[in-house]
């Protein structure tokens, strides 16, 4: 079987949008398209978890399909490596329980199957997660807000693409800021498949306006192949599943 190809936009934002559409709603459009969105939030050294900006954060990543991680700017590598390969396992879980209830019955999900065989599936899922093709769009939030953040970023999307690259799948990587003048998001790193071509796109990460995040995740979507989007981990020698 020839393995598909994992998407997933990584947004890393510190706060709450504040202009545009719902995020939630966009982000939900995005996974009906074959697109993951997980979700950093960064926290101020002195903030406390329990805010209207961070519930927005899990609650983007819930309906994106993906996963969240609040997180203080000290740790943000590290988070940054675990969330991408904890968001491309719960993807191709999530493949793998649609498989099962078309072979044993609706309703029937991974947690079903004998502790043996399941185990036997894991690592069949773990072996994937190191095989498959990977496309990841990094969406970073550059308001006013995130402009002592910024720096740290760079270090962890740098550590980033140094972890991925162990991996046997190509890896694909675009970096997209938000906001820019006079438009939505600006794409600053073309599809790329390794990172390291980051030191040239730096000084253009610089912060400032507001924070228009629904906007710039649907602009994120249109980054994307348009012959990749309403798949995520298929079999893409199935007839039929070619066209978006």
């Amino acid at each position: 079987m020839r393995k598909g190809t994992l998407r997933q936009i990584l947004l890393i934002t510190d706060g709450c949008s504040n202009q545009g559409e719902d995020p939630v709603a966009t982000a939900s459009l995005a996974h009906e398209q074959g697109i993951t969105v997980n979700v950093i939030g960064i926290l101020e050294d002195d903030q406390l978890e329990e805010t209207d900006s961070l519930r927005e954060v899990e609650d983007i990543a819930l309906s994106g399909g993906g996963v969240s991680q609040l997180v203080y700017k000290q740790a943000l590598s590290q988070t940054v490596q675990s969330v991408t390969k904890q968001a491309m396992t719960q993807t191709m879980q999530g493949f793998v329980n649609q498989e099962l209830q078309q072979i044993l019955g609706k309703g029937q999900t991974l947690e079903d199957v004998e502790p043996e065989k399941r185990g036997e599936i894991m690592e069949v899922v773990e072996d994937m997660g190191e095989t498959c093709d990977l496309e990841v769009l990094v969406l970073v939030d550059t308001s006013a807000s995130m402009y002592d953040k910024l720096p740290t970023v760079k270090e962890a999307l740098i550590d980033l693409s140094i972890s991925l690259n162990a991996r046997i799948g190509r890896n694909r990587f675009a970096i997209c800021r938000f906001p820019a003048k006079r438009k939505t998001m600006e794409k600053i790193l073309d599809w790329s498949p390794a990172l390291d071509t980051l030191s040239s796109i730096f000084p253009k990460l610089t912060s400032g306006g507001v924070t228009p995040t629904g906007p710039a995740i649907r602009e994120s979507m249109y980054q994307f192949s348009k012959k990749g989007l309403r798949r995520s981990f298929i079999n893409e020698d199935e007839p039929g599943l070619e066209e978006a």
